[in-house]
C-alpha cells in the first residue's frame, strides 16, 4: 500500500518560512520523480516544484528564488522549503509521486494547509 504523508503546514506571517515534508512508503522512492502541488480556494491545482530521481529541480515562476525542493532517498522523504512567504502562497499543498512507468498510477498525499496571514 502506497502512502504519502505530508507535514509541516500551518499559519505563518508574511515574510516567514515553513518547511513541508512528505514521507513516502510502499514505493521504491529513489526511482520516483516527486512533485509539490498546491490548490488555493476556488483555484485549480498547480505545480509548484518538481525534483527528478537524479535530483534536478524545476519551479513555477511564482516561487522561483523563494522555494527549494529537495529529497533524501535514505529517508524516503521529499521536502519543500518555503521562504519569504506571501499571502498568495496560501493553499493546501500536496505531495505527488510520479510513476516512472508510463501509464501506471501516480500517487497523492492528503495535503497539508498553509496559511500566510498577519
Amino acid at each position: 500500500q502506497v502512502q504519502l504523508v505530508e507535514s509541516g503546514g500551518g499559519l505563518v506571517q508574511p515574510g516567514g518560512s515553513l518547511r513541508l515534508s512528505c514521507a513516502a512508503s510502499g514505493i521504491i522512492f529513489s526511482f520516483y520523480p516527486m512533485n509539490w502541488y498546491r490548490q488555493a480556494p476556488g483555484k485549480q491545482r498547480e505545480l509548484v516544484a518538481a525534483i527528478t530521481s537524479s535530483g534536478s529541480t524545476n519551479y513555477a515562476d511564482s516561487v522561483k528564488g523563494r522555494f527549494t525542493i529537495s529529497r533524501d532517498n535514505a529517508k524516503n522523504t521529499v521536502y519543500l522549503q518555503m521562504n519569504s512567504l506571501k499571502p498568495e502562497d496560501t493553499a493546501v499543498y500536496y505531495c505527488h509521486a510520479q510513476n516512472p512507468n508510463r501509464g501506471a498510477s501516480n500517487y497523492w498525499g492528503q495535503g497539508t494547509p498553509v496559511t500566510v496571514s498577519s
